[in-house]
């Protein structure tokens, strides 16, 4: 499917750029795969949740338990923690991002644009290693 999405917008990339493109439609492309990027996780935020609170779930059971494990309880600790800022950091992306041009000329608007992508791919990033971390961490 992601590859289908890219073959698409490599299409209609290609279509504006043999008639010219103006900026503004440059910068409603890089609009769409931004969105994309955002899209791609934005469905495992459930799943960060809950393992986020597996984690902490985890850490109750060892510390009542006779044995403490305190590097293992220190590990979910972290872990628990690192859900929490891929999940605050997905919404504090999504605070922050302004969907309207506002005054912003075609240019600054490609500029914002740019930020933007490496902000949200630094999120998308974030999140997939941390439930790929979370994730191993369950398998034992």
């Amino acid at each position: 499917m992601k590859r289908v999405i890219s073959i698409l917008i490599f299409a209609i990339f290609s279509i504006f750029y043999s008639c010219g493109p103006s900026q503004k439609e440059l910068n409603d492309l890089q609009r769409v795969e931004l969105i994309e990027i955002h899209d791609e996780v934005m469905p495992l935020m459930g799943k960060l949740k809950s393992q986020e609170k597996k984690a902490l779930d985890q850490v109750k059971e060892l510390e009542s338990s006779d044995q403490v494990d305190s590097m293992r309880i220190q590990s979910l600790k972290a872990l628990a923690y690192d859900l929490d800022q891929a999940y605050e950091g997905m919404f504090s992306w999504m605070r922050q991002y302004e969907i309207e041009d506002g005054d912003m000329s075609p240019e600054e608007v490609k500029v914002y644009l740019e930020e933007q992508m490496i902000k949200v791919q630094k999120v998308n990033e974030q999140i997939k290693e941390v439930l790929e971390k979370a994730d191993q961490e369950f398998e034992n």
